[in-house]
């Protein structure tokens, strides 16, 4: 499992049109986007001492933090993440869900998720059992995501095969405060107070120049920001 470097950058509106305009001259858009963009839905996981929640807002140099996640409104295709960081670097696995166990993670069916044979279902119910890890909050956002395909960086002069590069605009962050319906499209979910819109840069073993001069803006400097934590200002 390879680790990938991540920056986060809190921007303001203006600084997003600018850096649409920019990314569309030498990025595709991701496939889940419609009309250049999808929402997403997360529903977090942490313990009865929020350790993830702490661990983040503390900076504690090796953590994790599971999640579930679909897209635009369709929970027929929902994925469990487990993100780590290590050293400032991201490593992220996910595993599609059956039907089943999507579910019974929404029920905390324990049934059903301790006789799945998927190791990182496993994982989630084992730490659910023995560290008290449980559903906490949902997280909604939209999200514009920009990928640099080796197509077209092999049209810009100079340019070597790029580094597995993505770049993404989020905004609309929106928390279901302590609701944990995730499938239910209607549930109420409100914003997450003043937040921002936030810039993520990520690659592999380097990051290409074009891309690192596109995404520099006067005065925006990589923050830690996380939407969980965010989310969790209502409790």
């Amino acid at each position: 499992m390879k680790f990938r470097h991540e920056w986060k950058h809190e921007i303001n509106h203006s600084d997003m049109a600018a850096l649409r305009a920019r990314l569309q001259a030498v990025m595709v858009m991701d496939s889940h986007a419609i009309n250049g963009k999808y929402e997403v839905r997360s529903l977090y996981f942490d313990n009865l001492q929020d350790r993830a929640l702490l661990e983040k807002i503390n900076g504690v140099n090796r953590r994790e933090k599971f999640r579930v996640r679909y897209y635009n409104g369709d929970p027929s295709f929902v994925l469990l993440e487990k993100k780590s960081k290590i050293n400032g670097l991201c490593q992220k696995e996910q595993i599609q869900l059956s039907a089943d166990e999507v579910q019974a993670i929404s029920d905390c069916n324990m049934d059903i998720l301790r006789e799945s044979a998927k190791p990182l279902v496993q994982e989630l119910y084992l730490k659910m059992q023995t560290q008290g890890l449980q559903p906490k909050t949902i997280v909604d956002y939209t999200r514009e995501a920009f990928v640099y395909t080796t197509g077209i960086a092999s049209s810009i002069a100079g340019s070597t095969a790029p580094g597995n590069v993505r770049v993404t605009l989020d905004y609309n962050i929106r928390t279901g405060i302590t609701g944990i319906d995730f499938l239910e499209n209607d549930c109420i979910t409100i914003p997450a107070g003043n937040v921002p819109v936030i810039l993520e840069v990520k690659w592999d073993a380097f990051l290409p120049s074009v891309i690192r001069d596109l995404v520099q803006l006067n005065g925006r400097h990589s923050s830690a920001f996380s939407k969980y934590a965010v989310c969790r200002i209502y409790g």
